[in-house]
């Protein structure tokens, strides 16, 4: 029998007498329909729709994430949900070549009637990039400068107040900074991995000096090499990673780095399968908001050139330079920096090993 007393009803159900009605061509307005507009309408409301969903998910994370403990069945949700936003992500990125199969004189015939709507204005997305981590002083100076001027007094307000409350970044952050492994008994991941990068990069050093064709060969390679020496040493010095902080080249605390990359270089212990699933797709997630972005602006510039956009910022130029400056993950990208081969990292402890490991005894 079913659960429900009342019976269910498609249409009822999805509210579809308002959602198939909620296109609403402004054109129309002014004279004939321009017949592109429902294109355009849907195609946004779909986005919309789809960062309803987004948020639902990234609520729902950053819910465990705030949690004191994040044990491995939370974390096994974590990833779930995660997986879930990137298919998403998939989804929207491919949209774009929708809403492009419109040219640029049929964009033109409703456009001016849309000033001054903007993207700016999508609450949700805005939301969405507040709750991931992006705050106003990481923005584009652009978007320091206006991200509420053209929001009403009831959205300015929400937002506002959103931004006061710690976001997914800080509390991955403070997850990865909780990791018991980085000191462990007599281990000390700091230690044993510090001296493991010095034996890679003077192995390398050696080989430079063995194969420089010429001095000015052996001088170019050996300043990158010192290059590579100066970001390791920053990683390990509290002072030196203190400055890469104030100067935005990192944005992870320095023991919540540590611990990614331990996590990272380790991934195959049992122990940080999960967690190394998280740290990926966390990087994943930021990979094709970029991604989006990028194509919302060759969308853009194919559309309108160089004209203004309808909110009032430089159009494709402020969406090219909000596709690298707005990224909130991207210390996981850098890690790669820090990484080193497999042959070239130092053997765990067997304490530690099984601390990291699933074991099951034998019964005769």
């Amino acid at each position: 029998m079913p659960k429900n007393v009342k019976p269910v009803y498609y249409g009822d159900y999805l509210k579809l007498d308002k959602l198939l009605d909620a296109q609403q061509p402004h054109s129309k307005m002014y004279g004939p329909e321009a017949h592109d507009e429902m294109l355009f309408i849907i195609v946004h409301q779909v986005y919309e729709l789809w960062f309803k969903q987004v948020l639902h998910e990234l609520r729902a994370i950053h819910k465990e994430f705030s949690q004191e403990q994040l044990d491995d069945r939370a974390l096994q949700l974590v990833a779930h949900r995660l997986r879930r936003i990137l298919t998403i992500q998939d989804l929207m990125n491919d949209q774009v070549g929708v809403i492009e199969t419109m040219t640029p004189q049929e964009f033109l015939e409703f456009r001016d009637y849309l000033v001054p709507a903007s993207g700016f204005q999508s609450i949700q997305f805005k939301e969405l990039e507040i709750i991931l981590g992006l705050t106003r002083n990481t923005r584009i100076a652009f978007d320091q400068q206006s991200f509420y001027n053209r929001l009403n007094d009831e959205h300015r307000a929400y937002l506002e107040e959103l931004e006061q409350h710690p976001n997914l970044f800080d509390r991955v952050d403070e997850w990865l900074s909780r990791m018991p492994f980085l000191q462990f008994e007599d281990f000390s991941f700091w230690e044993v991995y510090q001296a493991a990068v010095k034996r890679s990069l003077d192995h390398d050093e050696e080989i430079i000096r063995q194969n420089a064709a010429d001095e000015k060969q052996l001088e170019t390679e050996l300043a990158g090499l010192q290059a590579n020496r100066e970001n390791f040493s920053a990683l390990f010095d509290n002072e030196s990673y203190k400055a890469l902080q104030e100067d935005n080249r990192v944005r992870l605390s320095q023991k919540a780095m540590l611990s990614a990359l331990f996590i990272t270089q380790y991934r195959e212990e049992p122990a940080f399968h999960l967690a190394h699933q998280v740290i990926t797709s966390l990087a994943e997630m930021d990979e094709k908001l970029t991604i989006w972005r990028y194509k919302h602006a060759m969308m853009v510039q194919r559309m309108l050139g160089t004209k203004i956009g309808t909110g009032g910022s430089s159009g494709h130029d402020y969406l090219r330079r909000t596709t690298e400056q707005n990224r909130v993950f991207k210390d996981f990208f850098a890690m790669a920096t820090y990484l080193l081969p497999k042959s070239a990292l130092p053997q765990l402890p067997e304490s530690v090993r099984k601390a990291l490991g699933f074991y099951f005894r034998h019964e005769s």
